[in-house]
């Protein structure tokens, strides 16, 4: 049975999210203590994690930061907020999609059941840890880390997702329409500005292994890996 944690401070909506998640066949549990979420999280090891913005002390966002430091479980934000920014913020801090309220049930289910089949169904990665590598540069998307020879780094979700993309495409270019919908699924509007924010960390922790000049610009297009080492 896979178990979705709620982290909602509002108990009558955390009860009625885990009240027809039930029914649906999963386990639900309702974090009741703010300050010791990640205690909950790695008591229940969740498959799914749905998270409000608004939590006393610390928010969602940090939160789900906290959770990806660890876990690339599924995260859904579900939130009053309705603001384009708001959900880019919820995306950019690790978020896998997101939901405002007030939402429908057969919605909320929707969007787990999805989120559950892209992790663990048949497309899923498989037992067997994946390793990416091109000419030495090793990508281990479940452990977020990059490793050249003896150096290694942490990355966060988006940007392993990049690094992904150039290591699947090398040499082949990685366009730039295919990056934004791998990273954000087309769920909110998303500037370009913002992909080339996350291009800029990529560079930067791919330096941090060793190597320079490692991504390029293909103007108009995309991006591509450039084998510099």
């Amino acid at each position: 049975m896979q178990t979705v944690l709620i982290i909602e401070d509002d108990p009558k909506i955390a009860e009625h999210l885990q009240s027809f998640i039930e029914k649906y066949g999963y386990k639900a549990t309702i974090v009741e203590h703010f300050d010791h979420i990640m205690d909950e999280f790695h008591q229940q090891k969740p498959d799914l994690v749905l998270l409000d913005i608004n939590l006393p002390s610390f928010d969602g966002y940090y939160w789900c930061r906290q959770i990806r430091k660890e876990s690339i479980c599924p995260v859904i934000f579900i939130s009053a907020r309705v603001g384009e920014m708001d959900q880019v913020m919820a995306l950019e801090n690790g978020g896998d999609d997101f939901i405002t309220k007030p939402f429908h049930p057969e919605i909320v289910m929707a969007k787990i059941r999805s989120q559950l089949r892209r992790a663990y169904g048949e497309y899923a990665a498989q037992a067997q840890e994946r390793i990416l590598e091109v000419e030495g540069l090793k990508l281990f998307p479940e452990r977020l880390e990059l490793s050249f020879r003896d150096q290694t780094v942490q990355l966060s979700k988006k940007e392993a997702d990049i690094i992904e993309s150039l290591l699947e495409r090398y040499p082949r270019v990685a366009g730039r329409e295919d990056l934004l919908e791998k990273l954000w699924d087309e769920q909110v509007y998303v500037d370009e500005n913002t992909l080339n924010v996350n291009i800029t960390r990529v560079r930067k922790k791919i330096e941090a292994v060793g190597i320079t000049g490692a991504v390029e610009t293909v103007r108009g297009v995309g991006y591509r890996l450039n084998l510099t080492w």
